[in-house]
């Protein structure tokens, strides 16, 4: 067993109810009376992570129990909740939603009954009174080995309206510990893929300051730090090397054997800290460029482009023509480059918007990135590499994740916006696409399998959004080909 570390996952009673807004309110109003506050998010998801870094200032951790494992999730959580006066992990969904409708796989209850941990339950309140009673009920008593400790009430009305929750609840267990008042003028903007990035709306850290008072003056905080503190000692995870020793060792895990360069601004941003951690440990140096405002690339051995919005900044993308042209020639001297999703529209010849207008782009993928107004594909999925890629050989396994509103069609020649009736496939749309299909990817739900992701020697480009706690040895290949291209330059 490992020593005991005061934690609390904030869970939901389905999507949508508040849990990020109260996350977040909680985390600040701990941060403003002194504590270190270490935070996590259940689940794929790359925005909540980054309210959670702006309310405490530091980085949050992703907990995906279908994408890592236990092992991986007991690892990853020790290290990064270690010297922490407290650990918040807000949950993804419902409590009980995951990747089965019929079992807790991916949910947030299996990562609290790994962690051990103590749940508070948020409930959307707004038009309630007693009923709160009959779903807190359903929820606790659902699952016997689950502890739900207490109850967090959003979208109250008034105190009055606080209190009638509280006496509904009142001589049953968990109690009612407090809520968060309506407040529309302070939510957090949304888009298609949900909440927007915290540092893309531009947030101002009043709104975040002004949901810690909101925290401090309505909920419980004592009495949820109480039951933080009385969770157990944290299992211990069976493999120690399941997850890097946290950001510090990682940083000493290796000698820096290459440096890869990593984009990251406003239109790429989605990565899970751990795979950064991961490619840390390695033995890589991760250098940070922008693909809108840089118009060279960094000294570099290999290319990271993760996932993000390129298509809403598609013109600025565009109008970068130099760096465009430098991945290319990167591309041309050997240089290894892995993209997910939005970095896989971005090596496209164009992102074709809603508008119907196509934005050049890197053009090393022979296709072109289409949004479209309905979700393409959503869910986990298994992947299996067909050839050798910069990642390893042929036969590589790993889990990750696909959520997008575009897809891949053979390129057109750039025209004028069309007539709505226009954008509908065309039939040469519907040809095969010219490209090396790099990946057999098995859907999680359904079990169907199609080929997926593109390849070109020293280019891996795919949809999927990878988590590499799934199998350790893909960041250490990735490392291992940049290292090699990096003596090739030396030559």
């Amino acid at each position: 067993m490992s020593p005991a570390i005061p934690r609390l996952v904030i869970a939901g009673t389905a999507s949508g109810v508040g849990k990020t807004t109260a996350t977040v309110a909680i985390a600040r109003a701990l941060r403003a009376r002194g504590l270190r506050v270490a935070l996590f998010k259940c689940g794929p998801d790359y925005l909540d992570p980054t309210y959670h870094g702006r309310a405490v200032g530091g980085t949050s951790h992703n907990l995906d129990g279908w994408m890592m494992g236990r092992d991986a999730v007991l690892s990853t959580f020790a290290a990064e909740a270690a010297g922490a006066d407290v650990a918040l992990i807000e949950g993804v969904m419902g409590l009980f939603d995951g990747a089965s409708p019929t079992g807790e796989e991916g949910s947030t209850a299996e990562v609290a009954k790994w962690l051990e941990a103590p749940v508070a339950l948020v409930v959307d309140a707004s038009g309630m009174a007693r009923s709160v009673a009959a779903l807190v009920q359903g929820f606790a008593g659902f699952d016997p080995a689950l502890r739900v400790a207490a109850v967090v009430c959003n979208q109250v009305g008034s105190r009055g309206h606080l209190d009638i929750l509280r006496q509904a609840q009142a001589q049953r267990s968990p109690p009612v510990i407090g809520g968060l008042p309506r407040d529309e003028a302070q939510r957090f903007p949304e888009r298609h893929l949900g909440l927007r990035t915290a540092d893309e709306a531009a947030i101002p850290e009043e709104r975040f300051d002004r949901w810690g008072a909101l925290a401090e003056a309505w909920i419980g905080l004592d009495a949820l730090l109480e039951i933080a503190r009385g969770a157990p000692a944290l299992p211990a995870a069976s493999d120690a090397k399941a997850a890097p020793a946290g950001a510090a060792a990682a940083a000493e895990a290796a000698p820096r054997r290459a440096r890869i360069g990593v984009a990251f601004d406003e239109a790429f941003h989605f990565y899970y800290a751990d795979n950064l951690r991961r490619l840390e440990a390695a033995g890589a140096e991760l250098v940070r460029f922008s693909p809108i405002r840089d118009a060279r690339l960094p000294d570099v051995d290999a290319l990271y482009l993760g996932g993000g919005y390129p298509e809403a900044h598609a013109e600025r993308l565009t109008e970068n023509a130099a760096l465009r042209a430098e991945i290319r020639a990167f591309a041309g001297r050997g240089g290894p480059i892995y993209a997910e999703c939005g970095g896989l529209m971005y090596l496209t010849e164009a992102i074709r918007t809603l508008d119907g207008r196509a934005h050049p782009m890197v053009g090393l993928v022979p296709a072109e990135a289409v949004m479209c107004e309905k979700l393409q594909a959503l869910g986990y999925v298994e992947v299996e590499t067909q050839a050798r890629t910069i990642l390893g050989g042929a036969g590589l396994r790993f889990r990750g994740h696909q959520f997008r509103y575009s897809e891949l069609r053979p390129a057109a020649p750039a025209s004028p916006p069309p007539s709505p009736a226009a954008q509908a496939p065309s039939p040469a749309a519907q040809a095969p696409l010219p490209i090396e299909h790099a990946y057999s990817v098995r859907r999680r739900r359904g079990g169907q399998v199609a080929r997926e992701g593109y390849l070109a020697q020293n280019v891996l480009a795919s949809y999927v959004h990878a988590h590499w706690a799934s199998n350790p040895l893909v960041p250490e290949g990735l490392v291992a080909s940049a290292a090699a291209h990096r003596k090739e330059r030396a030559r």
